[in-house]
């Protein structure tokens, strides 16, 4: 089993990660991230640790993931909220896990779910909503009001 997979467990006790600035006006770099892409932490972090019977009754998955809008901006979300709450070496983890890794994985894994048509050999692209444009006028650009 790879041995970086618990890195949470190697978080600094404090969420204070970088030295102070040496002069009041400089400013902190923001810690090096640790995964360059979401796909990286998706095959390095997230599946090797998040494992799960994908039988396509209880859970559902797509091998070729990256087609499913949705499911790349889950795995992003969760990506970026780990890069973040990996610092937090008191809760940081638990935090991960219970607000965003259960949450997100649930929507994926879920039989209904972006991956609803797909199995763990084929895709199948998924069917993209076609909303109607609400009638001129009901929704202004809030960001010419004013002006």
């Amino acid at each position: 089993m790879n041995s970086d997979i618990g890195r949470f467990s190697t978080a600094p006790a404090t969420v204070e990660t970088e030295a102070p600035a040496e002069s009041p006006g400089e400013e902190q770099k923001p810690p090096e991230l640790v995964y360059g892409s979401t796909e990286e932490f998706l095959h390095e972090q997230l599946l090797p640790t998040y494992v799960r019977d994908v039988d396509g009754r209880s859970a559902q998955w797509c091998v070729e993931w990256y087609f499913h809008p949705e499911a790349v901006s889950r795995i992003e979300a969760l990506w970026r909220a780990w890069e973040h709450l990996r610092l937090d070496g008191a809760t940081g983890i638990s935090v991960w896990w219970k607000d965003h890794a259960d949450h997100h994985m649930s929507v994926l894994l879920d039989p209904r779910g972006p991956f609803h048509k797909c199995d763990m050999k084929a895709h199948r692209d998924p069917e993209h909503l076609e909303p109607r444009k609400a009638p001129k006028g009901w929704f202004p650009d809030v960001r010419t009001q004013g002006t």
